[in-house]
């Protein structure tokens, strides 16, 4: 069973850091537990072998943004960890999916299961309100380190964002109106060097103000990583961001169709490295087919659509596959629906076709 914790925080980075690892304590020395298990399957590496890899990506987000480094810090001072422990969970992407990802056809390892995510946004002049949301589906132990974070900043936008405890942004809105969903993406360029790592760039969407400030902090430096960035405004700019490893040369836009843009776990665009997900998560082209399929505009229909269980347990609404081995199994850890033109957020705790949505009580 999925349980929430709500965080709120204010004051400069470092302080904003330690209020989250002090009031999410517990949550966060669990994820680092649940991803020393993790990284031991997927990586075959001891924490401390981890913690060397971790701390390979402390200069890149120092140079890129130094305050950021000053909130892992304080999420570490505040939990009672060292930054190496925190800094590990916040690039658990870029040590996970290339330690294993790029073997995955050789050892018959799966990924966990993975995200589907929308985003539908009025045409120029028409009423309606941009709405974006998706289903986070990922490995059952972050059921129990499920965060809602709610930030309060004098350095950019205030923003709440639906995360895993001790990491520093996943889903989430901000106070400018800018929306963001994201899916994992793996290509065989995802080496695990050292870069921009994706759950940094995340938060660093959450602090722009507009789609085009997203798209350049995307471009800032090189990414180390493959992800995808669905990015939408409450003014009616939507776009979604494709990216693998490296520089801007490797960011792929795409545009809505008819007002939609639909994202899961596979590239879309024709990329120049090769796309791992048909093998590595081969459930995304299953999911897309049944978002495309569904034809949702309002929220009513999305909130249809995300307890979709066509091809269960790989579907829409992702259920642990008996299966898998344990390690491997995924699940829908929350379903996440913003109205950015009303700066709503409803969340549901765990599969959205068990646990109700409810509208968190925030004020951006």
């Amino acid at each position: 069973m999925t349980s929430t914790q709500h965080v709120r925080v204010e004051g400069t980075s470092y302080q904003r850091g330690r209020q989250y690892g002090r009031q999410a304590a517990a949550r966060v020395r669990l994820s680092v537990q649940a991803y020393q298990q993790a990284f031991a399957y997927y990586a075959g590496w001891d924490w401390p072998a981890v913690r060397r890899e971790a701390l390979r990506f402390e200069a890149p987000v120092g140079e890129f943004r130094p305050a950021y480094l000053d909130e892992l810090r304080g999420i570490a001072d505040g939990a009672g960890l060292d930054l190496a422990d925190v800094l590990a969970i916040n690039v658990r992407t870029e040590v996970m999916y290339s330690a294993k990802a790029r073997q995955a056809p050789m050892t018959r390892t799966r990924l966990p299961a993975e995200c589907s995510a929308f985003a539908v946004v009025p045409a120029p002049g028409q009423d309606g309100p941009a709405i974006i949301g998706q289903n986070w589906d990922w490995l059952l132990h972050a059921a129990q380190t499920l965060v809602v974070l709610e930030v309060r900043q004098d350095d950019g936008p205030d923003f709440v964002t639906v995360v895993e405890a001790g990491l520093l942004a996943k889903t989430g809105m901000n106070a400018a109106g800018l929306g963001l969903v994201t899916n994992a993406l793996v290509t065989d360029a995802d080496a695990g060097e050292p870069g921009l790592p994706y759950h940094v760039l995340l938060r660093a969407v959450l602090d722009c103000a507009t789609v085009t400030e997203a798209l350049e902090a995307l471009q800032a430096g090189p990414r180390s990583s493959s992800a995808n960035y669905l990015v939408a405004h409450a003014s009616g700019s939507a776009l979604d961001i494709e990216a693998a490893p490296g520089d801007f040369t490797r960011l792929y836009p795409l545009f809505p169709e008819d007002g939609v843009l639909l994202h899961t776990n596979h590239f879309l665009a024709d990329i120049h490295p090769t796309d791992l997900a048909l093998w590595a998560m081969p459930s995304s082209q299953v999911r897309l087919q049944r978002l495309r399929a569904a034809r949702a505009r309002t929220q009513a229909d999305y909130r249809a659509l995300l307890i979709d269980h066509a091809d269960h347990p790989h579907s829409v609404c992702t259920h642990p596959d008996p299966a898998d081995h344990p390690c491997e199994q995924g699940t829908t850890v929350a379903s996440v629906l913003m109205d950015l033109t009303a700066r709503h957020i409803w969340l549901a705790a765990g599969n959205p076709c068990q646990a109700p949505y409810e509208q968190l009580d925030i004020a951006l």
